[in-house]
């Protein structure tokens, strides 16, 4: 994977969290009426996709948890308990780059991920949906970046930024060249062909003038990718930066990124 920090994890959790659409985990739900559902999450992190998935579909359920950094797993619970559900979390350490084909999704009703597809490459997507057809099992990915980014107020170079980042986000992430903002489209193409009914909804961040924190955090990370893809414009890229902490300071400025879910149910 690409070396994702726990605390940008946790940073953005919140953001994922209230971002994401209710409509297609609610059907997922419907669809998932044997328990304990058996689940593997792919990507998983500190394991705040399950966090948000498990009392919302409720029940006894089992996890297999696969994430291929150690400092990551060891964040993640082993148990996840509420009202209505009750979750076992089991870490597997396996780099998903090269060893997809060691899981067993024959042995799941469910595979799910967040954040992840825009980082892998189109035969990866191609994989996994071909596993997923012959095991007949549900998909649900949530928040995958599809290259919008409104800022507000504008800046002139906002737009020739965000084309700088998304260039980028078409780099090697660790599966070869990566999907980045069309990651959606060609996963649901994918996930059609195979024989899946196939739903997206729109999951976008929006962030407010007070969330500074989450502001700062991207349009940093964002100047960085940008000075790796036009390292010749390094003045032109610091001058936005400058400009854009000037209006987050002063609580002058908002944020929508562009993110999309994906439910593929077996027909």
């Amino acid at each position: 994977m690409s070396g994702f920090s726990a605390d940008w994890l946790a940073l953005r959790e919140p953001y994922d969290s209230s971002a994401r659409d209710e409509s297609l985990v609610m059907q997922l739900r419907q669809r998932l009426t044997v328990r304990p559902l058996q689940a593997i999450d792919l990507g998983t992190g500190t394991a705040a996709n399950i966090r948000h998935l498990a009392p919302r579909l409720g029940g006894e359920q089992h996890w297999l948890t696969v994430d291929d950094d150690p400092e990551l797993i060891a964040l993640q619970p082993r148990e996840l308990t509420g009202p209505e559900h009750h979750c076992r979390l089991q870490p597997l350490r396996l780099n998903l780059a090269t060893e997809l084909h060691r899981l067993q999704f024959d042995r799941c009703q469910l595979v799910t991920g967040s954040a992840l597809l825009d980082l892998v490459s189109a035969s990866w997507v191609d994989a996994l949906a071909s596993a997923c057809a012959k095991a007949r099992t549900s998909v649900l990915f949530a928040l995958s970046y599809d290259g919008r980014i409104e800022w507000s107020p504008q800046l002139p170079d906002d737009d020739w930024l965000r084309d700088l980042l998304n260039r980028h986000q078409l780099g090697d992430k660790g599966f070869g060249p990566a999907l980045g903002p069309e990651a959606t489209e060609h996963t649901r193409r994918a996930f059609s062909a195979a024989g899946f009914k196939v739903q997206t909804a729109s999951s976008d961040w929006c962030i407010t003038p007070t969330e500074t924190a989450m502001q700062h955090a991207l349009m940093e990370g964002w100047s960085t990718a940008a000075a790796e893809i036009a390292p010749l414009e390094h003045a032109r890229i610091a001058a936005w930066s400058a400009a854009r902490r000037r209006l987050i300071q002063a609580g002058s400025s908002t944020l929508r990124v562009g993110h999309q879910d994906l439910l593929a149910t077996a027909q």
